[in-house]
């Protein structure tokens, strides 16, 4: 399945990224994903810490975790852990042991070089919308479930968008492809249509071997380099309450093994799957995630891992979740401050409980991705293009959520709070004096262009002028730019050997049966 001859020639780049950039429909912040220079907002004092932390450590010693996969029982009971049937309980000495092991900070390097991403410390990376069955457009009018053509379109506006810095699951699921070998084609889909990082999942063995594989052949690796450090990284949420499954946890043994990257994400919903006090949930979610890190650790020491945070609550009148409410706001903060204590990357999420891209989509994403920010979050999954609480995608909410990302990314900028003497910038206030104005004066002169942030979506005219424009409302202007960059797109550029190589194992593979199912 592996070549062993010499890395091939990588296309793209920064000099195949400069030639496309003429063909942009509008003037967008280059790739350049932020550093968080904010302090971040922490609701916890020590003792709060120290509660969630020995709640936390008591669940792992007292309660213990099932977990369903047998070689990770295994593991454990060679580890010293206490392991009876499925329940594993394991001691603070030791799961601290394991942590320390992991690092604060790793880089993804996908095939194009200049997208490679770092995990870790203050730096914030925004990924495009993952998983949900169902599709929604203004074009369309109404939920309709995935197909490969919707799930190829939102992949372009992943590549086309320099805020999206790194590519998740499947932003839609194409459903008329047949499960068994819907990971070949899309991402062999997304493979040719980005160059970002991207994700595996850990849905059985063949799925995440068969990506491993594919990510390799398109980075033009041997095996050798592709293990040497990570490429690409899988997902894996906990079964709430206190549960992990068989496929995702060797999903993750294979990537570690490989020496690629693993995000473990409980998904604690306060009332229903975790106690209602948001800080009960909030240790719930800790131990969940903490237990899988300490396997991967005691597996691969060093081993790149990020612990994320799913924690929000219900509507408690419809059970239904919500997001983007105060409750997931602390939640994430508070998380936030745990992974600091473990010295853990973190991952939270753009989300939100609305059905169509109107105003709650909006603050509810803008809470969400504002919790981010205040957390210290280092990966923020599903930071454009969620609806429904994960059930829907939508290009128009993509496209207006990437307005919000493009507002935090200039947020981050040190420029807006520079202090030179350019930037106090008393001569020119002499120089006006009490009688002027500042809009002629060479300093603004001299940085009109770049001084202020510059919206793609939003309209900053009156009334008047935008009634008289037609009245186009804000998801109608990102249903036309969605339209607009799909008509336009270039795919970034792939060696021919390379596409070559691709599209027959993608071809084999399928002709093996892909993975197996049970329909």
């Amino acid at each position: 399945m592996t070549d062993a001859s010499p890395r091939k020639r990588r296309s793209g780049g920064r000099a195949a990224n400069t030639a496309r950039r003429g063909a942009q429909l509008f003037k967008q912040m280059p790739f350049n994903p932020p550093i968080n220079i904010d302090r971040p907002t922490e609701p916890l004092d020590d003792d709060g810490v120290q509660a969630i932390h020995d709640g936390a450590m008591r669940i792992l010693e007292d309660i213990g975790i099932e977990f369903l996969n047998e070689e990770a029982l295994e593991i454990f009971r060679e580890a010293g852990c206490t392991v009876n049937g499925t329940n594993v309980r394991m001691g603070r000495d030791w799961v601290m042991e394991m942590l320390a092991k992991a690092p604060a900070q790793f880089t993804i390097t996908p095939r194009n070089l200049d997208r490679e991403i770092t995990i870790g410390g203050k730096h914030m990376l925004f990924g495009n919308v993952s998983s949900p069955p169902n599709y929604f457009d203004l074009e369309i009018g109404r939920k309709v479930s995935g197909n490969r053509e919707q799930c190829a379109n939102l992949l372009k506006l992943t590549q086309y968008f320099n805020c999206i810095h790194f590519a998740g699951g499947y932003p839609v699921e194409p459903v008329d492809v047949h499960a068994s070998v819907r990971h070949l084609d899309v991402v062999h889909d997304k493979l040719l249509l980005t160059d970002k990082a991207c994700h595996a999942y850990s849905l059985g063995k063949e799925r995440v071997e068969d990506v491993m594989e594919m990510v390799r052949i398109a980075g033009g690796l041997t095996d050798e380099e592709f293990a040497a450090k990570p490429h690409m990284y899988t997902n894996i949420n906990s079964t709430s309450p206190l549960k992990h499954d068989v496929p995702m946890i060797d999903g993750c043994l294979r990537a570690i093994r490989k020496g690629q990257a693993v995000i473990v994400t409980p998904f604690t919903l306060a009332g229903a799957m975790a106690p209602v006090t948001m800080s009960g949930a909030v240790t719930l979610s800790i131990a969940e995630g903490l237990s899988a890190i300490a396997l991967f650790q005691y597996v691969r020491p060093g081993c790149a891992c990020v612990i994320g945070t799913f924690t929000s609550n219900v509507d408690m009148m419809s059970g239904a979740p919500a997001f983007g409410t105060p409750e997931y706001m602390r939640a994430t903060q508070m998380t936030g401050q745990m992974a600091r204590f473990y010295g853990l990357p973190m991952r939270a999420s753009g989300v939100c409980a609305a059905n169509v891209p109107d105003g709650q989509a909006m603050w509810e994403t803008s809470n969400s991705l504002w919790s981010a920010v205040q957390s210290g979050t280092n990966v923020v999954y599903h930071a454009a293009g969620w609806l429904e609480g994960g059930l829907i995608a939508s290009p128009e909410k993509f496209i207006m959520d990437c307005e919000i990302l493009q507002m935090i990314q200039r947020y981050m900028d040190p420029a807006i709070t520079a202090t030179g003497p350019d930037e106090i910038a008393v001569d020119t206030i002499k120089e006006v004096g009490s009688g002027g104005h500042f809009f002629g004066v060479q300093h603004t002169q001299d940085r009109y262009e770049t001084a202020f942030h510059q919206p793609f979506i939003s309209d900053w005219r009156n009334f008047e002028a935008w009634e008289i424009a037609g009245g186009v409302w804000t998801a109608e202007r990102a249903h036309k730019m969605f339209k607009n960059i799909i008509a336009e797109f270039e795919a970034p550029p792939m060696d021919i050997a390379i596409k070559e190589e691709l599209a027959a194992f993608v071809e084999r593979r399928k002709a093996e049966g892909g993975a197996p199912t049970d329909f």
